[in-house]
């Protein structure tokens, strides 16, 4: 009664002597002592658990991702180098909607909605590469879709303009998006955002967690191969990315993207 205790662990298993625990508490609490204990009600892979206060009751929240203070670092990160791109880069941004404009009619940018953060949709910019009516026309291609799996890939697309095929070779087509930084819709780094059309014909539940995370500009996938990638794999790079996220990370993978871009590999 009289010893020194600064703290109960408690490592019984909640599970099978939730009793015995509960009553530890209370001898805890009547005695002023401070008491911790594993919350193992349930058994989860990926997920980790941290209490929170909801409406001031406690409450165990799985987490999936990070979400702590790197977060909002990332999304200072994502502000400065996206405001400033578009700053820098704005006489080549003026210089490419000029050639568009005069090489092919219609927009000089091309909207289209994608999933993103937790599914949500927002439409993402980029240069127009195609021909105006090319949403239109891709039913008529599918049955030439070289790629395995949901999404739609056609190496030599015969809606892409000549121009935009230099655009798409340097990715210089992707730098609107820019502006889907600046607005919280993407970020940097991360998955790619994906169409509806490719979402919409995911088979398995693993591949929503890709979006738990921010899209981005560039990731794992774009310094890995792009488009030579199957998806199956490009996919498991975007778990990898999720998984393993940290500053470090997505400063690696950004100065990795300068070289990816220069070669043009895997780009279509």
């Amino acid at each position: 009664m009289h010893a020194v205790v600064d703290e109960v662990l408690i490592a019984l298993p909640v599970k099978s002597h939730y009793a015995a625990i509960q009553r530890t508490i209370d001898e805890c609490e009547r005695a002023g002592v401070e008491s911790r204990y594993s919350p193992d009600v349930f058994v989860s892979r990926l997920a980790r658990p941290c209490v929170e206060s909801l409406d001031g009751e406690a409450a165990v929240a799985m987490k999936v991702v990070n979400d702590d203070y790197r977060v909002a670092i990332k999304r200072m990160i994502d502000i400065v180098g996206a405001g400033l791109g578009l700053l820098v880069l704005a006489p080549l941004l003026l210089a490419i909607a000029v050639a568009i404009v005069t090489t092919s009619p219609g927009p000089v940018i091309f909207g289209q909605e994608r999933y993103g953060w937790r599914k949500r949709r927002f439409i993402m910019y980029k240069f127009r590469t195609m021909v105006t009516d090319a949403e239109a026309l891709q039913a008529t291609l599918e049955s030439r879709n070289e790629a395995e799996g949901p999404v739609f890939k056609l190496s030599d697309d015969p809606r892409v303009t000549p121009l935009g095929r230099i655009l798409r070779k340097t990715s210089l087509d992707e730098l609107p998006q820019l502006w889907n930084i600046l607005r919280g819709e993407m970020s940097l780094i991360g998955p790619r955002p994906l169409p509806l059309r490719d979402v919409n014909r995911f088979s398995d539940a693993w591949l929503m967690r890709r979006f738990s995370v921010l899209p981005g500009l560039t990731g794992l996938w774009q310094v890995s191969g792009r488009s030579n990638l199957p998806f199956g794999e490009w996919m498991q790079l975007d778990l990898q990315y999720i998984d393993g996220w940290s500053l470090a990370l997505d400063l690696n993978i950004l100065l990795r993207t300068i070289p990816a871009v220069l070669r043009g590999t895997g780009a279509k």
